[in-house]
């Protein structure tokens, strides 16, 4: 076969839609996120998930959780657990610094999209975040359908 037919469409982003409307996001915090070779390989083919996932403290070290990665289909080493922690890549400052954030005010670690930069490295965007109530989400749903009747209004002229 040649390189033409196992050619796979590559995904840009990963997001979690949850997010934005479950959380307020106050800050975001872009992170280097360490993996096996082919969970590399899963994110690119778009085989992975944010919903759900959250990242936390340990040791002074960031931990992102739940992240689903489906394994590789062609991977002849052993089978990685598809939601298993894995580790976030920041300065000991920046931890820090998050760490008294979250810490003051109690907040939480959320990420928003996982994506490839220009040097081909997956990065995930990372919020520090505040729990929204139930009516701050109506609120949000409300300035959405306000927002899409404007847009549709100047359509029409």
């Amino acid at each position: 076969m040649s390189k033409k037919q196992h050619k796979q469409e590559y995904v840009k982003a990963i997001q979690n839609r949850k997010a934005r409307y479950e959380f307020e996001i106050l800050d975001t915090i872009v992170t280097g996120i360490q993996l096996f070779g082919s969970e590399v390989k899963s994110v690119r083919l778009g085989q992975a998930s944010l919903s759900d996932s959250f990242a936390i403290i340990h040791h002074n070290e960031v931990w992102l959780e739940n992240m689903q990665i489906t394994p590789y289909e062609l991977n002849r080493m052993e089978m990685i657990e598809a939601k298993r922690s894995r580790k976030l890549l920041l300065h000991k400052k920046e931890i820090q610094k998050i760490q008294t954030k979250i810490n003051e005010k109690g907040l939480t670690l959320v990420p928003l999209k996982a994506f490839f930069n220009d040097k081909g490295l997956l990065k995930i965007d990372l919020a520090i975040a505040k729990g929204k109530k139930l009516y701050d989400k109506r609120e949000t749903i409300k300035k959405r359908e306000n927002q899409r009747q404007l847009e549709q209004i100047k359509k029409q002229y």
